[in-house]
């Protein structure tokens, strides 16, 4: 990445220490990609001074980059050690794509919008990612000719857990999902071991509506 301004990582760095790690979060592979992937590349250019800040910020289409620690607690869940396929549900603006690049082995990304799809993927290349795999389509069925997954993060809140994706996880894999309501959802982590599904609830949280055969309808 060609992109190492001083004020950048200054706010990079402040980020990670004031927002992540005073919050809890632990695990170090995670927080040195945050550290590293320059987050404000991935948000509209008139909102770049707001990029490190502490909350979402709009990026188009009714849709958003979710804030610093949701993206940062979601990754942590997967427990990534660099050797994991891992399936992305929501590209968005790339920035969680370009964090799971940096800490996973293979990434295939799915979103509906072709217009944040495209701008994404200009992005993740111009920054040199090589291992992702881009898919414009519904992302509540997955992408089976790829599957199993042993990680599958979901950026955006369901109705319940699609059948879909429950069928794509490998075993021993985990999947971080919002879960709820329109307004409210609760996050989930759902591992599959010995063949079963076993979940937990990570904490409470709100998401843009995941639409799709196996979500919300659209509309």
């Amino acid at each position: 990445m060609n992109e190492p301004t001083a004020p950048w990582l200054a706010q990079r760095a402040e980020m990670v220490r004031a927002q992540l790690r005073a919050r809890g979060l632990r695990n170090e592979r995670v927080l040195a990609a945050c550290a590293e992937v320059p987050r404000h590349l991935f948000v509209p250019e008139p909102l770049r001074p707001q990029a490190y800040e502490d909350h979402p910020l709009p990026i188009g289409l009714d849709q958003t980059i979710s804030q610093p620690y949701m993206v940062a607690l979601m990754l942590e869940c997967l427990e990534p050690t660099g050797r994991e396929r891992v399936l992305e549900i929501g590209t968005g603006s790339g920035y969680q794509t370009a964090l799971l690049a940096r800490l996973c082995r293979e990434v295939y990304t799915i979103e509906r919008l072709t217009p944040l799809a495209e701008d994404a993927r200009r992005a993740l290349e111009g920054l040199g990612y090589a291992n992702v795999h881009y898919r414009i389509g519904d992302g509540t069925l997955g992408w089976p000719e790829a599957a199993p997954f042993d990680g599958i993060v979901v950026s955006a809140g369901a109705p319940e857990e699609p059948p879909s994706l429950l069928a794509q996880l490998a075993e021993g894999g985990r999947m971080v999902i919002p879960v709820g309501d329109r307004w409210a959802q609760r996050l989930l982590v759902i591992q599959r071991r010995k063949g079963e599904l076993h979940r937990r609830t990570e904490t409470a949280c709100v998401f843009v509506k995941l639409i799709g055969r196996e979500g919300w309808p659209e509309g």
